[in-house]
């Protein structure tokens, strides 16, 4: 059970700085440990000291984050969305710049070609963002480009567990998102939805990740013989197709479309980091050269179907196009070093 929010910022925002404090301070022994430990396995295996290191700017910049919301509570600005946004800004920044010197991180955005017109309709109206899940840290990549390079504000619907991150838990509900506990249901995920659609400005992006969780093939299989003892054969034959993506789940999408009929809805694929799920898969398979390359395609509002039944095709449509999308990438990549 995830402890009161008075018991978070007395007991783990603090505790974040003291291990930050402990690791800087001693991270020349870490280094040289990790280092020693390293020297049996074949050199492009040795990623102990980059795991140390990484880890190392990532709790200063969370310490960063959690100082500067204390001197915003301090001095009053604890409800000035736009500090906390330009916060969110400057932490996933220089996480993005640390990835790329550390684990020699590219990633590579494929943009669809729009005209002028659409290029103004683009910043001037909500929309909603339908990503892929899969791999460490899609969620932050996401988002630090939504805030940077499209100057976008997120929103998104999030475990409640996300918030032993003191930083993610301090800066997060100071803003427009949602926290929802494992056992809450499928209604709750959908009320919150709903409202954070319903209440969208022109500069808001809602961003919704329709599979419900990474990819496994055992997690494709259970999906698949959910649709079929629902009696839904056609989803569930179409899903059979789609080896890299578990299907979609069309509740979230469609509740966000009806709330904000005004947004536009953007498609997102990525590949590259697709095996790396949990702690030990980033370990053992972390390739030296770390590549992701992403696709985004734009629907205008006008161009959503209008009935359900044909927006759950319309959105499987899209998922078997981001499926074949991943195929290609994965047969013309090269593999890494």
């Amino acid at each position: 059970m995830l402890p009161p929010r008075i018991l978070r910022r007395l007991v783990l925002a603090p505790l974040v700085i003291v291990v930050t404090v402990f690791m800087v301070v001693t991270l020349p022994f870490w280094l040289l440990v990790t280092a020693a430990a390293s020297l049996r396995l074949p050199p492009p295996r040795r990623r102990g000291a980059r795991f140390v290191w990484f880890a190392t700017v990532w709790l200063t910049l969370e310490s960063g984050v959690l100082i500067t919301c204390l001197w915003l509570w301090v001095a009053g600005g604890a409800r000035r969305q736009e500090r906390h946004y330009a916060l969110i800004t400057w932490f996933l920044a220089k996480a993005h710049a640390a990835a790329v010197r550390i684990f020699r991180l590219t990633l590579e955005i494929q943009e669809p070609d729009l005209t002028a017109e659409e290029r103004s309709a683009r910043l001037t109206r909500p929309v909603i963002v339908l990503s892929r899940h899969a791999g460490p840290g899609d969620s932050f990549l996401l988002i630090y480009y939504l805030l940077a390079i499209y100057r976008r504000r997120p929103r998104i619907v999030m475990k409640a567990a996300l918030q032993y991150d003191p930083s993610l838990d301090v800066v997060i509900n100071r803003l427009p998102n949602a926290f929802v506990p494992r056992k809450s249901g499928q209604k709750r995920i959908i009320e919150e939805i709903h409202h954070l659609a319903a209440t969208m400005g022109d500069q808001d992006a809602l961003v919704i990740f329709p599979e419900g969780g990474n990819f496994t093939p055992r997690r494709r299989r259970l999906a698949i013989r959910r649709l079929e003892e629902k009696g839904l054969n056609e989803e569930a034959e179409r899903a059979r197709g789609m080896d890299h993506l578990l299907p979609p789940r069309p509740n979230g999408a469609i509740t966000a479309i009806e709330a904000c009929p005004s947004a536009d809805v953007i498609f997102v694929a990525h590949t590259g980091l697709d095996d790396l799920i949990t702690l030990g898969d980033v370990w053992r398979k972390l390739p030296f050269n770390a590549q992701i390359t992403a696709k985004w395609w734009r629907v205008p509002a006008a161009e959503i179907p209008a009935e359900r039944e044909d927006r759950i095709r319309w959105l499987y449509d899209h998922w078997e196009q981001i499926d074949a999308w991943i195929a290609a990438q994965r047969t013309t990549r090269a593999p890494a070093s």
